[in-house]
């Protein structure tokens, strides 16, 4: 069996730093719900992303949807989405009741298009809220997009799921908008196995959101429920994990953008192969190494010829509006994503990756141009 090169796999720290916390979590019975771990969890990551507060929850769809909750979307209300992302950048829309609008990319980012966003909003000028998506860890181009949002009051909700450690204009991404939405899932740059993170420089909205995500418990000696609640807090054990990984995520980056450019400098001369853009604004986390091709090697070639190696890859995210589930809902674009979906393929980013398994990643794609 050849070993397994995987796309972007857990990579827990070389210093031990996660066990320590999961440990004092152990020893203290900290198991349940809540605990120091979280409430540091979000004091440290709140600090290391430049935000007022942060809200430690179960996962990056439960951020997403209490920041829908925040933003007063309700039942019938427009939502703008960006259509090039994974789905749960677009299903807590449903979970409101509300109706999604999807919105194509641009080349230039690979983010959602501002042009396509006017267009949405000269169809929808009372759209509620736009979800703008910072994809595979590239910023979008938020001087372009955040004017347009605010000229017709729409909250901004930035789902950096992919994109911490990343800065735009030396911010983060995720802390420029109304609600910045982070996700540690195990495949992201760094991991709690599970779980999420919402921010915001709203005191009073954070608060909200820290309520509703333990179960709407008023402030009484018995069990009272005053407001529908959700089970989408952290657990202790998750938050020690996180404050962990977090001591290590300038170390992911860099290794994350050492793989880019070893791909860039030895692939990025190949007729037919473009790489995802890097525009001067932008200080990506380089969370997937992703190209397109135009030339006479198709995506699926070089998907079949890695997996041939046990080289995990896969293509670009399928598109929102070509989605079973979401097709019947409006899209406003040009087929950019489509195009991007079409040529797109995701090399293998793991920040566990050797150089031998770098260079044969390298010489299976190259295999095919000869």
């Amino acid at each position: 069996m050849q070993k397994k090169i995987y796309l972007s796999s857990p990579h827990m720290s070389d210093e031990g730093y996660e066990m320590e916390f999961v440990k004092e979590a152990f020893e203290t019975n900290w198991i349940a719900p809540l605990g120091p771990n979280v409430e540091m969890f979000e004091k440290e990551f709140a600090s290391k992303v430049g935000a007022e507060r942060a809200v430690a929850l179960s996962s990056g769809t439960a951020a997403i949807h209490l920041a829908l909750r925040a933003a007063g979307v309700k039942d019938g209300d427009k939502v703008f989405c960006s259509s090039l992302t994974f789905s749960a950048s677009a299903n807590p829309i449903i979970y409101e009741r509300a109706i999604p609008v999807f919105i194509d990319s641009d080349y230039e980012t690979w983010n959602m298009s501002p042009e396509a966003l006017e267009e949405a909003f000269d169809r929808h000028p009372d759209a509620k809220a736009v979800i703008v998506v910072h994809l595979y860890g590239l910023s979008a181009d938020m001087d372009k997009i955040l004017p347009i949002c605010r000229k017709h009051d729409a909250v901004i909700i930035e789902d950096a799921a992919e994109s911490l450690g990343a800065y735009y204009k030396g911010k983060h991404t995720g802390t420029i908008g109304d609600y910045g939405i982070f996700s540690f899932n195990g495949n992201k740059i760094i991991t709690t196995s599970g779980g999420g993170m919402l921010v915001t420089n709203d005191e009073e909205r954070a608060e909200k959101v820290r309520f509703w995500a333990t179960q709407s418990r008023d402030p009484a000696r018995h069990y009272q429920h005053s407001e529908l609640g959700f089970n989408y807090r952290m657990s202790n054990v998750l938050a020690g994990i996180g404050r962990g990984q977090l001591k290590v995520l300038e170390k992911r980056v860099q290794k994350k953008t050492s793989i880019f450019e070893f791909y860039k400098k030895n692939l990025g001369t190949l007729e037919g192969i473009e790489f995802m853009p890097i525009n001067e604004w932008n200080e990506p986390n380089y969370w997937l190494s992703c190209i397109t091709m135009n030339g006479r090697v198709r995506p699926i070639d070089i998907m079949e010829a890695l997996e041939k190696e046990n080289i995990e890859c896969r293509p670009i995210w399928k598109p929102m509006h070509m989605q079973p589930f979401f097709e019947r809902f409006e899209f406003v674009g040009n087929g950019v994503s489509e195009s991007l979906f079409k040529n797109g393929v995701c090399l293998p980013s793991d920040t566990k990756m050797t150089e031998d398994d770098m260079k044969k990643v390298l010489e299976t794609v190259k295999g095919l141009h000869i």
